[in-house]
């Protein structure tokens, strides 16, 4: 049995991405810091919760204890206090930075090596169209997407030859929870009225998808966003 490795497992694409390849038969190792969401997680055949701070490095490492990873997937993130830069606190700015891109190549130092030893493994990045296009109020967490996708593109060239694949998901406006904290219910609300948003089973699907793939394909990247445009943003025209 294949075994996968999803981080930011406890909600959102990382919930859904681990029901999904627990269902499609994976051991799945669901990584994250909500205990209690994990506990419920670990109720479905296959997955096995790991209760760590992904940017707690030798906590990481003990976790997986040297087992293989077939697929994994970085995921996890977080999204600093909408501000402008100027504006921004640096404890915020190097939270973002350590979870959103140096904790994730940690983990796939980590996990690569073996990968390319067995000669077959999946990496997925969990990106965003803000790595690819500038948004206000949003340049610490834009650069934190674009050098994520910059490292799984280039690392798929690293390991094209070793029979492991790299794929970058690029994701558009997704119902989740990383605007919780940071925006209200209202806006919210309104962000993901009238069905105008992806959701997380949409990018599990896809997921899926590309993972089904012969192994002769790549799939370097996908970007799934919404087919419509968010209600607030129809009014405002």
């Amino acid at each position: 049995m294949d075994t996968a490795l999803v981080t930011g497992a406890t909600s959102g694409v990382g919930r859904a991405i681990a029901l999904r390849l627990a269902q499609e038969g994976y051991n799945v190792l669901a990584m994250g810091r909500n205990a209690a969401a994990l506990d419920e997680l670990s109720r479905t055949p296959g997955v096995t919760p790991i209760c760590v701070e992904l940017t707690d490095r030798e906590a990481v490492c003990e976790a997986l204890d040297n087992n293989p990873v077939d697929v994994l997937v970085n995921n996890a993130g977080i999204m600093p206090p909408l501000s402008a830069f100027q504006d921004s606190e640096q404890a915020d700015i190097d939270a973002a930075i350590a979870v959103n891109f140096s904790a994730q190549v940690a983990l796939t130092r980590l996990v690569v090596p073996v990968m390319c030893q067995r000669g077959r493994g999946h990496m997925f990045f969990t990106g965003s169209t803000a790595g690819h296009a500038p948004f206000p109020n949003m340049a610490v967490y834009c650069a934190t997407k674009a050098a994520i996708g910059g490292f799984a593109q280039a690392l798929r060239l690293d390991v094209a030859n070793s029979g492991v694949r790299v794929t970058e998901i690029v994701a558009g406006r997704i119902e989740t929870n990383l605007y919780h904290d940071i925006l209200s219910a209202e806006k919210r609300a309104a962000m993901y009225a009238g069905q105008t948003a992806v959701q997380p089973e949409d990018v599990a699907e896809m997921l899926s998808t590309v993972l089904a793939m012969p192994a002769s394909v790549d799939v370097s990247r996908f970007d799934i966003v919404p087919a419509r445009k968010a209600e607030s943003a129809n009014k405002q025209k």
